[in-house]
C-alpha cells in the first residue's frame, strides 16, 4: 500500500514488480509489465497498460526504506523474483489481495467502505499536484497517455492562479511603464 501511495502505480503495475525492476542505490522503480487476473482468478504478465505507461518513477526516501525492509524479509528468488507475492508464492491475484489484505486494512484503518487501491494513485497525483509539480511531471509519474489525460482527471486540483494572472500582467506593465518614463536629468 505504501508503494502505491509513494510511487502513484496502478495496482497491476506494482504486482508485476521484480526484484529486477527496483533500483534501490538510485531510489526509483521501472514500470516494464504488470499483473492482470483472469476471470477464474488466475494471473499474467502483459506490457503496462499503454506506452507512456513504461516509466520509472523517483522514490521517496520512505518508500526506498520500506521496500527494502520488505526485500530483507522475503525469501530471495533472484532478479526475477517477485516483490509482493500470493501466500502461496507467485505473483499476486488482485481479488485475493482485496479480501484479504485491502479491505481488512482500510476497515481497520476507517477508511470508507469501497475505496480501492487505485485511491492511493489518486493520493500520489495529489501530493504532486499541491506541491507544485506541473502537469507534464505528473502524467509522466503516472504514465498518462497525454497531458491532457492528466488535466481531465486532475484538473480542480492545481490551485487557482487568478491572482498570479493579474500580478504577472500588471508587472509586466509597470516594468514597461517604467521603462518609458523620461530620465530626469537632476544637474540641469
Amino acid at each position: 500500500m505504501l508503494l502505491g501511495a509513494a510511487a502513484g502505480l496502478r495496482p497491476g503495475e506494482f504486482f508485476g514488480l521484480q526484484l529486477r525492476h527496483v533500483d534501490l542505490p538510485h531510489a526509483t522503480v521501472s514500470v516494464e509489465q504488470q499483473i492482470q487476473q483472469t476471470a477464474k482468478h488466475c494471473v499474467y504478465v502483459c506490457p503496462p497498460k499503454t506506452v507512456r505507461s513504461h516509466r520509472t518513477v523517483p522514490l521517496p526516501r520512505m518508500a526506498v526504506d520500506a521496500i527494502a525492509a520488505h526485500l530483507g524479509d522475503l525469501p530471495t528468488d533472484g532478479l526475477e523474483g517477485w516483490i509482493f507475492t500470493a501466500p502461496q508464492g507467485g505473483p499476486v491475484v488482485y481479488t485475493h489481495s482485496m479480501d484479504g489484505s485491502w479491505r481488512p486494512a482500510c476497515t481497520k484503518a476507517g477508511i470508507p467502505k469501497g475505496t480501492g487501491p487505485h485511491a492511493l494513485r489518486h493520493h500520489y497525483a495529489s501530493l504532486l499536484i499541491k506541491h507544485g509539480e506541473s502537469v507534464k511531471t505528473v502524467s509522466e509519474r503516472l504514465g498518462h497517455t497525454n497531458a491532457a489525460m492528466t488535466l481531465n482527471i486532475y484538473t480542480h486540483l492545481w490551485p487557482d492562479s487568478e491572482e498570479r494572472t493579474r500580478a504577472a500582467v500588471d508587472k509586466a506593465y509597470a516594468d514597461r511603464s517604467a521603462e518609458a518614463q523620461p530620465q530626469v536629468d537632476e544637474a540641469a
